[in-house]
């Protein structure tokens, strides 16, 4: 019998010997090292020496005793078999043949490191740990920073006890496993002394998109972000760029209050939490050369993993960096929820009802539960927890699992998209919304709650019980239509999800929603930053965390929101709308009031291509061009075209391609199209002119309409004339969509019309229009409409 196997003797084909943690270690180690994926060398205790123990020390018997006539479901049951059991392991010694096999090992490793005692990570491995379709993350003991050997022995008595957790015995008898046919194998490896650490996902993890990896990353020892005990950094990848460009998608800061770094006082105590200062909390916990190296690896991992499985296998991965700023891999499985989903269903859930928000957070899936709250602060107390009721709590650990599956859904004051209740709530398939902040201060035990998190990147928990329905869609079922539908999107949050839609791209992504809820700032306050107001420069560094260079920001955060959109959709095409606000819109950003004329009519007044070679402006429109080129050229999304707004002449237009052209952005260089918008009667009776300049045109039926008719669309009292339909606005969209033709330039439209009366959808395509983009709610509609 092997009591002891090294990592270079392992393979993903030894999971009955060493559980599928470890299997997966050797697997990278042997593997990955000739592709630089650094793992810390270690060895596996294997199964058969958990076998030995049991029968040496006489557990068998007594274990079986306390199984028999279990009830999983009575907490009460449930925590007093589960107590005896671990005190029945803990009592028992490790037989000394195994003792001295383990010892042997640790001292070869420790000599390997140049140490007489080298610090290790004790973790559980079971041989029944990581199916398919659940992981139920950390169902078994972890211990860091374990040095000695009394203390090793030790810690690898409780990993063997801790089989028998309680969330470890109702996961089996879940799956339905038989205890005494599930072993423990246990994992001892070289430790990681953290600087940062964290968890990378190479898939989606909220709506399966396939083409992004997700990194969160804290400083110290990585079980904080693990546990859900810190709101982490957070940051996106895109797969399909990364080996020839920096694609990092976007990157959001987090709070990161705390670290846990070595104790140095006990081995009874190997770990601690300590503050973290608000300096290092207001910058990120890894550079981006750190964020592209791990992003590769993940590629790496995913890439060795589907091979060997001959499917497509995203992967769960731990990461770490010591203190020589030196990243490892010290865990890595194939994810459990989001591979498993079937991409031909699109299921959607619509919120029917507005509601009073009670606290908000990070959204984990799409779902929408409702329930009464129960405030829980103390594991102790769940035997008081009932079926169905809403969870709100400061974080969970795996002590929480028995009632999680029992949540209507689950709501946490920390945590983000990798922490345990985030793992654990997608697995179960509830809605649970994490790092809230104080939801278990402004939510009341006992309250009806709504849980929503269907609205994109942010959770919110709604006072009462609103109404909700959900929709199934099989997208194999579509009609195949010969006209482009594409999609209009503002959200960037919501373009992954959006993404399964069966469209051809984005006809119109809108800038206004990433300046007014990411950036929030004019951009000529950050350029003007040492001018301001004391009250604007306080809002701005507020916002600007981390920014010495304050116009950096802008052009971050605006390249982060395209590049979210543009990814989704890659490589359809993604036509980004240049800003559009009207003057009172910018004037509401932060400090824009200085820098904005009051206009009687902003709708037909200083706005769109006016404003981008203005010398009051022209400055700030450098700033969002400077965006786009770092989105197409840095990150290597090349599928970005640019739109004019609100362009009143062929002159007008010739201006502002000067303008792009002074920042790199030059029509027909690296096949950039650039788009005019057809809103203005002017558009279409000069088409043949604004075609020598431009790529193609997409028709804004909404200000065609109004400038058509002379209608203002914002005032009720003339609401009445208001109708894209109208025989005028018809006759100008037939006679643009000709010239185009003629003139062999892409005309598409996207407007509102189409996805608001199903009869002027079939008007387009009868006139040969392109493309139609939509509005996402109204996608599947028009599809049935247009089968015809």
């Amino acid at each position: 019998m092997a009591f002891i196997l090294w990592f270079k003797e392992l393979s993903n084909a030894d999971v009955d010997k060493v559980g599928g943690k470890n299997a997966s270690l050797g697997e990278m180690y042997r593997e990955l090292k000739k592709k630089k994926v650094r793992v810390p060398n270690g060895f596996a205790i294997t199964a058969e020496a958990y076998k030995h123990y049991l029968q040496e020390a006489g557990i068998e018997e007594p274990l079986k005793k306390q199984l028999k006539g279990l009830k999983r479901h009575t907490i009460r049951d449930l925590e007093k078999r589960g107590r005896a059991i671990r005190d029945l392991f803990l009592s028992k010694e490790l037989p000394q043949d195994l003792q001295d096999a383990i010892l042997k090992a640790y001292h070869t490793l420790s000599k390997t490191y140049g140490d007489k005692n080298t610090d290790v990570a004790v973790r559980s491995s079971a041989t029944a740990e990581d199916l398919p379709t659940a992981s139920f993350a950390g169902q078994q003991e972890t211990f860091l920073n374990i040095s000695g050997e009394t203390a090793l022995l030790d810690a690898c008595k409780r990993c063997f006890a801790s089989l028998f957790t309680n969330r470890a015995i109702v996961y089996r008898e879940e799956n339905k496993f038989d205890h005494l046919k599930v072993y423990l194998s246990i994992g001892v490896q070289k430790m990681v002394r953290s600087k940062s650490s964290g968890v990378m996902f190479t898939i989606d993890t909220e709506t399966g998109f396939r083409n992004a990896i997700l990194i969160n990353s804290a400083y110290g020892l990585g079980e904080n972000v693990v546990q859900g005990k810190v709101n982490p950094d957070q940051f996106y990848v895109f797969k399909p760029t990364l080996d020839t460009h920096q694609p990092i998608l976007s990157k959001t800061l987090g709070e990161k209050s705390i670290r846990m770094i070595y104790s140095g006082e006990s081995t009874k105590i190997p770990v601690k939490n300590v503050d973290v200062s608000t300096e290092d909390q207001e910058r990120f916990s890894i550079t981006d050369k750190e964020i592209l190296t791990l992003a590769r690896w993940g590629n790496i991992i995913e890439d060795h993993y589907s091979k060997k499985k001959g499917k497509f296998t995203p992967m769960d991965i731990e990461w770490a960096k010591d203190d020589n700023d030196t990243l490892f891999i010290v865990q890595a499985r194939p994810e459990t929820v989001q591979s498993q989903r079937d991409p031909n269903v699109l299921e959607t859930y619509k919120l029917e009802e507005k509601g009073t928000t009670l606290a908000q957070g990070q959204s984990i899936g799409n779902k929408i539960g409702v329930g009464k709250a129960h405030v829980i602060m103390d594991v102790k107390h769940i035997n008081k927890f009932k079926k169905g009721e809403v969870l709100i709590t400061e974080m969970t650990d795996p002590d929480w699992v028995p009632i999680m599956r029992q949540a209507g859904a689950i709501v946490t004051n920390r945590g983000g998209r990798t922490c345990h209740a985030a793992i654990v709530s997608r697995e179960l398939g509830i809605p649970c919304i994490v790092g809230t902040k104080n939801a278990t201060e402004t939510v009341k035990t006992g309250q009806d709650v709504t849980v929503v998190c269907s609205q994109g990147d942010v959770g919110r928990v709604y006072k009462g019980k609103l109404k909700f329905h959900v929709k199934k869609t099989n997208l194999k079922k579509l009609p195949k239509l010969k006209t482009k539908i594409m999609m209009n999107l503002g959200d960037p949050t919501q373009a992954f999800d959006y993404s399964f839609l069966p469209v051809k791209g984005v006809g119109l992504a809108r800038e206004e929603f990433i300046i007014s809820s990411s950036i929030q700032i004019h951009p000529r306050a950050l350029q003007e930053y040492p001018k301001v107001p004391a009250d604007v420069k306080e809002k701005i560094d507020e916002l600007t965390k981390g920014y010495e260079d304050k116009q950096q920001y802008f052009i971050d955060k605006l390249a982060e929101g395209i590049a979210m959109i543009a990814a989704a959709f890659h490589p359809e095409d993604v036509i980004v709308r240049l800003s559009d606000f009207k003057t009172n819109e910018y004037a509401d950003l932060i400090g824009g009031k200085k820098y904005e004329p009051e206009e009687h009519n902003p709708m037909i007044g200083w706005r769109g291509a006016s404003r981008y070679y203005h010398k009051d402006y022209r400055d700030a429109f450098g700033l969002e061009c400077k965006a786009l080129l770092k989105v197409r050229e840095e990150m290597g999304l090349e599928n970005v075209k640019i739109m004019i707004p609100f362009c009143r002449t062929p002159e007008e237009g010739k201006k502002v391609l000067k303008e792009m052209r002074k920042h790199g952005l030059h029509r027909g260089k690296k096949g950039l199209e650039i788009y005019v918008m057809c809103e203005v009667p002017s558009n279409v009776l000069l088409a043949d002119e604004f075609s020598k300049i431009f790529d193609g045109f997409s028709i804004g039926s909404n200000d065609l309409t109004q400038l058509t008719l002379a209608v203002d669309r914002d005032s009720e009292l003339v609401a009445n004339l208001y109708d894209e339909r109208n025989d005028a606005v018809k006759q100008l969209i037939s006679k643009v969509i000709k010239k185009a033709k003629k003139n062999k330039r892409k005309i598409g439209i996207c407007g509102d019309a189409p996805s608001t009366y199903p009869e002027f959808a079939q008007f387009l395509v009868k006139e040969g229009i392109d493309s139609m983009s939509l509005s996402p709610d109204a996608v599947l509609a028009t599809f049935k409409h247009l089968r015809k």
